[in-house]
């Protein structure tokens, strides 16, 4: 495959709308550029968003968004960014009419009780139980990226980056646009996995696409990975069933600049990377292995076992340490040092561990020095000490949220927690388990909030949300 093909089959698609203004690099630290926000925490340091909405309360505004999708809506200048994949009427040639309007109904069995002990059932055959799809699609999807003034909602552009029917099913909880876009404040790009990684810049411009393979995710539970960009390289994870790697693409062209096989199964983490010492790190969760990469050559720096299967949670620095955490069948908890070389597994290097409560599928929070995160999926919350694992917070059951996808987010001195039915708990940030408001849309919601000012973006399964004082 020529691997700096471009797709001639892009549809590209601009509203005859005025252009916003420009956008610099300076929006970065200020936005939410990509999936947990401007330091990959969750959290937002300036910010003073409201505690308390419902359909008809301090809600600026709320757009239908086409098609579906559960990746996070990333915030640069006043422009805000969603990826979807929207399902057309066009059916692949020799498919039965009969079955263009197939569903992707699947078991879902990954919310099975998890069991404790991050060692505990690592390695399971391939492919496993539950969660399977049905019939592969037969339709034709657009995948693309929509672009709304942030002021009022308005859609100032949209560009679909490609067309083409999933292979896969997926999981009936995950979509075909799961990953979150990133920006660098130059360049817009956006991973549809399987269908390609794309750069737009910030008109909705195409500038370039690459397709790296087909994922054959583990018992079909579709692709998820958000890529991560940093100093003009973009890397994107591609954990699956086959042959798996990392890559490295040059952010203004998508050039290869490196890639490095990896010894892992499906994988849904985004990549964190960080600078140590005068070296970037690509640090990436995964069931094998927790592995550093230097950003400029591909080189392992650093790597330590012990995590648990289906790892999904994205990593998060606290001063001079990488914390991880995976929660399926198993439990697992690592802070590791920046500083470390080589293979550290069971060695005195860790930092600290613990193996009775992570997250699933939602990601940690770091809030000024404290970790908040979820038991599985389940709607328990716990916090630790991000310095020690010290728990300051027992597990503990969130009212009125029973499952949980969305990763906690926090500004302003405030934890927001949102359950899949729309409901988001906000609690006071400490030490205590303190309730100060509970607030309910009327959809579900997977994807994790993003906070910028005194603004919450809150995607649901049909429509994105606005939540500003009134």
């Amino acid at each position: 495959m020529d691997i700096s093909v471009k797709f001639s089959f892009a549809v590209l698609l601009l509203l005859p709308l005025a252009l916003a203004p420009s956008i610099g690099a300076e929006d970065i630290s200020s936005g939410w550029p990509q999936w947990r926000g401007p330091d990959a925490s969750g959290a937002s340091a300036s910010s003073d968003p409201p505690v308390r909405w419902s359909e008809s309360e301090n809600i600026g505004w709320k757009v239908a968004v086409p098609g579906a999708g559960s990746s996070t809506a990333i915030v640069l200048g006043d422009r805000v960014f969603v990826a979807t994949a929207v399902k057309t009427d066009r059916v692949k040639e020799g498919a039965n009419a009969d079955s263009a309007n197939e569903t992707a109904d699947q078991e879902s069995s990954s919310n099975a009780p998890q069991r404790r002990g991050g060692r505990e059932g690592r390695r399971g055959g391939r492919g496993g139980r539950g969660g399977r799809g049905g019939a592969s699609p037969t339709n034709y999807y657009a995948f693309m990226v929509i672009c709304y003034n942030r002021a009022n909602g308005e859609e100032v552009w949209r560009t679909t980056a490609i067309e083409e029917v999933p292979h896969e099913a997926g999981h009936n909880t995950n979509t075909f646009a799961s990953s979150s876009p990133v920006t660098d404040g130059e360049r817009l790009y956006v991973s549809f996995g399987s269908r390609g990684v794309h750069c737009l810049d910030l008109d909705g411009k195409l500038l370039w696409s690459k397709k790296l393979g087909q994922m054959q995710t583990r018992a079909q539970f579709g692709e998820g990975s958000s890529p991560a960009v940093h100093d003009g390289i973009l890397v994107v994870p591609f954990d699956h069933e086959g042959d798996s790697f990392i890559v490295a693409l040059d952010a203004k062209t998508g050039e290869e600049k490196w890639r490095q096989n990896r010894d892992e199964r499906t994988t849904w983490s985004t990549p964190l990377i960080t600078e140590y010492d005068g070296r970037v790190q690509v640090i990436t969760n995964g069931t094998t292995r927790v592995r550093s990469y230097d950003l400029m050559t591909g080189e392992i720096i650093w790597e330590c076992g012990g995590q648990a299967s289906n790892p999904i949670p994205s990593p998060v620095r606290f001063e001079d340490n990488v914390i991880v955490m995976t929660g399926y069948r198993g439990y697992a908890i690592y802070s590791i040092p920046l500083s470390s070389k080589g293979d550290i597994t069971d060695s005195d290097t860790v930092t600290w561990v613990e193996e009775d409560a992570a997250p699933y599928v939602p990601s940690p929070l770091l809030y000024e020095g404290q970790l908040y995160f979820f038991k599985a999926n389940n709607g328990v919350l716990l916090s630790r000490d991000a310095k020690t694992g010290e728990l300051l917070i027992k597990q503990t059951r969130v009212p009125d949220i029973s499952t949980v996808y969305a990763s906690p987010v926090a500004a302003g001195e405030y934890i927001y927690l949102t359950g899949r039915d729309g409901t988001t708990v906000v609690l006071r940030h400490g030490q205590s388990f303190e309730v100060v408001a509970t607030n309910k849309l009327d959809d579900t919601i997977d994807a994790s909030a993003a906070i910028v000012g005194d603004e919450i973006f809150m995607r649901s399964k049909e429509h994105l949300y606005c939540i500003r004082k009134n």
